[in-house]
């Protein structure tokens, strides 16, 4: 059991925060004057952004137009696991949302990426994301059975914890506008994560507003900017696939956990049947005995009918395998972030952010170049 469900939940979160802190400026105030000026009165040298030109024209002070930064983050994310169908060679499918209750389901990813990108216009910074990362999926959870009183009881319970390679990629996009050294970004991307037990990747879509100040320093184009925000994770929630069995568990190892259940369902149902058969006519019409038994023997037919398929599967000569699907999603989507970015010169940049509150903590660290085209 525990193979198969580090098969089935190694959809790790891999985050793609490759927003980098630099825009198009508006200068004003006095002691910017002369700067405004000297930006009105030079000729912009490089083909983009397009409306370069005519920005500084107005004293908008922009950054080089492309750039190239290398990052590095670690987070870690709680989620929420359901509708969880399971099947044996191609047979019926049994949803075991009832029988499997997950305790804790926790995804941690560190990735390294490479951001190339340009500004298409003054106020529009395009961009790419490449990289390859490590993620786990930790895993606790039990199962359960009811009993003739109707009371959930846990028959075993387990936790582990399984390790996984992923390439990434992706693009996005970041609007954003400065006034004075005040600044505001809408940064959204979209990625891809190849993840090597999953056989489509899973896709990732991330919103992060941000809201900063700058704070010149007396050397020239040097400054340190601090922003705060927010930042919202949506990835693809359906996970579907088939393995052959013996990738999951060896068959000498499984046979005798299908056999120690398969004795656990027979001794159910004959303690259900055995109460249901001893009550009377009118105890047996009461609505919540009823429910009781009804519940009680749904689940048993559920549990005994895929261990019975399991059973098949495994005495199969020809071919045994295991179908399986389910949701999964974030326990929180947003959480909050705040970080910091020193910029050297206009070429060069160091940053680090963090994100936390809710179930989602995140770290990221990253240096940039800038050149114009």
């Amino acid at each position: 059991m525990k193979s198969l469900l580090l098969i089935l939940f190694s959809a790790t979160v891999f985050l793609s925060p490759a927003f980098s802190q630099v825009y198009t400026n508006k200068e004003v105030g006095k002691k910017n004057q002369a700067s405004a000026d000297s930006l009105k009165k030079t000729e912009y040298p490089y083909v983009l952004p397009i409306w370069g030109a005519k920005a500084t024209a107005k004293g908008f002070n922009l950054p080089y137009s492309a750039g190239v930064s290398i990052n590095y983050l670690q987070q870690e994310s709680s989620l929420i696991i359901d509708n969880l169908f399971v099947g044996f060679n191609n047979g019926p499918m049994y949803n075991l949302d009832e029988v499997i209750r997950f305790n804790d389901a926790t995804s941690r990813a560190g990735a390294l990426t490479v951001r190339p990108d340009f500004w298409l216009f003054p106020f529009l910074n395009i961009y790419g994301i490449f990289g390859k990362g490590k993620s786990s999926t930790e895993i606790s959870a039990g199962v359960y059975i009811p009993d003739t009183n109707n009371v959930w009881n846990e028959v075993t319970s387990f936790s582990t914890t399984a390790n996984f390679d992923a390439t990434i990629a992706g693009l996005g996009f970041t609007p954003t506008m400065g006034i004075g050294g005040g600044w505001m970004a809408l940064d959204m991307n979209v990625a891809w994560s190849d993840i090597s037990a999953l056989d489509k990747p899973v896709f990732t879509f991330v919103f992060g507003p941000r809201f900063g100040k700058s704070f010149k320093f007396k050397k020239p184009d040097s400054n340190i900017a601090i922003w705060a925000g927010g930042f919202r994770v949506k990835f693809s929630s359906a996970t579907n696939g088939s393995l052959n069995l013996n990738e999951v568990l060896p068959v000498e190892e499984l046979q005798p956990k299908v056999d120690e259940g398969l004795a656990r369902v027979e001794e159910g149902y004959n303690n259900v049947e055995d109460w249901w058969s001893g009550l009377s006519e009118r105890d047996q019409n009461n609505p919540i005995n009823e429910a009781k038994y009804n519940t009680a023997t749904r689940v048993l037919e559920t549990t005994g009918g895929l261990l019975n398929d399991m059973d098949a599967a495994l005495n199969d000569d020809q071919y045994a395998s295991v179908q399986y699907s389910l949701d999964k999603t974030l326990k929180d989507k947003w959480n909050f972030i705040v970080g910091s970015q020193y910029q050297l010169n206009k070429h060069l940049m160091f940053r680090v952010e963090f994100g936390f509150l809710g179930s989602r903590t995140q770290g990221m660290g990253g240096i940039q170049y800038r050149f114009g085209l």
